[in-house]
């Protein structure tokens, strides 16, 4: 099992960065590899919304669906998807600070057969790519702030 967190203060105001992060057809403004995501449910983002991502991930390009299982608006959303023999839980979770919003990413993989042999380095791809996102979310969040 593989299971990665890392987290950022941005300084914007909680209902901004949960909103953004929130709506998944954002995503690839501010996660690398990430080549498109598209909601393929109505309405707004809550329980049950589903999207179709593209991404490459260390050079192969996926293409999955994830659904949100936890939906609590300025609190934490989470979703859960597969892709091949991985599946995977993640999780965006916002906190107020006296310094603006802490965003907390964590993400839980699991992949089967021989595939789990991968598990260190895909870990370490992710954990580098986590940290990277968080920076270039900060950046772009609080660049764009009125």
């Amino acid at each position: 099992m593989i299971e990665v967190e890392d987290s950022i203060v941005i300084a914007r105001p909680i209902g901004e960065v949960f909103t953004f992060v929130a709506d998944q057809t954002n995503a690839p403004r501010w996660q690398e590899g990430l080549l498109e995501v598209r909601r393929v449910t109505e309405g707004p983002p809550g329980v049950d919304t589903k999207h179709v991502v593209v991404r490459k991930f260390m050079g192969r390009k996926l293409e999955l669906t994830n659904e949100y299982v936890h939906y609590e608006p300025n609190t934490k959303v989470t979703f859960t998807g597969a892709s091949g023999p991985s599946r995977f839980e993640a999780e965006y979770l916002v906190e107020a600070t006296a310094e603006g919003t802490r965003l907390t990413c964590h993400m839980q993989m699991e992949q089967k057969g021989l595939f789990k042999l991968g598990d260190p380095l895909v870990a370490a791809s992710l954990r580098r790519e986590f940290a990277a996102n968080l920076q270039k979310l900060r950046v772009l969040l609080e660049t764009t702030a009125d």
